[in-house]
């Protein structure tokens, strides 16, 4: 049948507002299992609205790894997405589940966790919910999997990611945080943005979908298709060089207050991300600190 599973990362924007008891800022304190079984009772207690995994994500990011879906038929796959999630663990996109607020982004409201171990011990956790699925047993009864990750949530799998290297399966990489023998890495290049278009934050996406595209038909790796790509890269990369306005922190205070009546549901890290957008200049530490004065957590 020639599957493909591709794996993706959540985002941040859902359909839906989540309610207080999903968004992990409202967790009590204490020890990460403690806090990890609070969740997953959260999660097994919820009634009423949920969604599919494809409808409940938002944002050109997410469309990006959807549109992966056709790339890959292109190429002459079966493709199969699943999504991986601080909040749900490893999904198909087809599975429902409500609304929530969760992410192992570092110092967000939202956070899990506040370092990379204390991330990859919660993803441990969340592989014991119910409809979670299991990375390297998806990828050899493929025979290979193609997996879209940043940097922060290869860190958090990276139990899982060992565990796919050793599989027998074919296994393409795209951004996450380190090489692995087993697996082949395409590292995130923010100076295919260019070529590829879109924003920072949908560039691994991006990058898959032209992986995809430099594919021999049917065959995630081959050496030919390395070489296309490698050439393609090569030629298309054009380095980047910002040129943002630093900002007074009162200018930046007005651009949160600002954003957040417009869009209260944006995290800080989206608003960080729209602000460097416009042009502006500010520190990812000193956004977080007027963030925090100005908001709250």
């Amino acid at each position: 049948m020639n599957e493909l599973p591709i794996v993706v990362t959540c985002t941040d924007r859902k359909a839906s507002p989540p309610p207080a008891d999903l968004q992990a800022r409202t967790l009590p304190s204490g020890d990460l299992p403690q806090r990890a079984a609070e969740w997953a009772r959260r999660l097994q207690a919820v009634q009423g609205w949920q969604a599919k995994l494809q409808d409940l994500y938002q944002g050109d990011q997410w469309r990006r790894a959807l549109a992966l879906t056709d790339a890959a038929a292109r190429a002459g796959f079966v493709p199969r997405l699943y999504v991986a999630s601080a909040g749900l663990g490893l999904r198909q996109v087809s599975s429902l589940a409500p609304s929530y607020a969760a992410t192992f982004v570092p110092r967000h409201a939202d956070s899990v966790a506040f370092s990379s171990p204390e991330a990859s011990r919660w993803w441990d956790h969340l592989q014991h919910l119910d409809g979670t699925s299991d990375l390297s047993k998806i990828a050899t009864a493929a025979g290979r999997a193609l997996v879209v990750l940043s940097e922060t949530y290869a860190q958090a799998m990276q139990r899982d990611l060992r565990g796919l290297a050793a599989a027998d399966a074919e296994v393409v990489l795209i951004g996450g945080a380190c090489d692995l023998d087993g697996v082949l890495r395409v590292p995130a290049n923010a100076a295919l943005r260019q070529a590829l278009g879109g924003t920072l934050t949908s560039l691994n996406n991006r990058m898959a979908a032209s992986w995809l595209e430099h594919c021999t038909p049917g065959r995630l790796i081959s050496p030919e298709a390395q070489a296309r790509w490698d050439a393609w890269a090569s030629q298309a990369a054009r380095p980047e060089r910002y040129a943002r306005t630093p900002m007074s922190d009162e200018l930046v205070i007005a651009f949160i207050k600002e954003m957040k009546a417009l869009h209260p549901d944006s995290s800080r890290t989206r608003l960080l991300r729209l602000f460097r957008d416009k042009g502006m200049a500010c520190e990812q530490k000193r956004f977080a600190d007027l963030y925090t004065s100005t908001i709250g957590r």
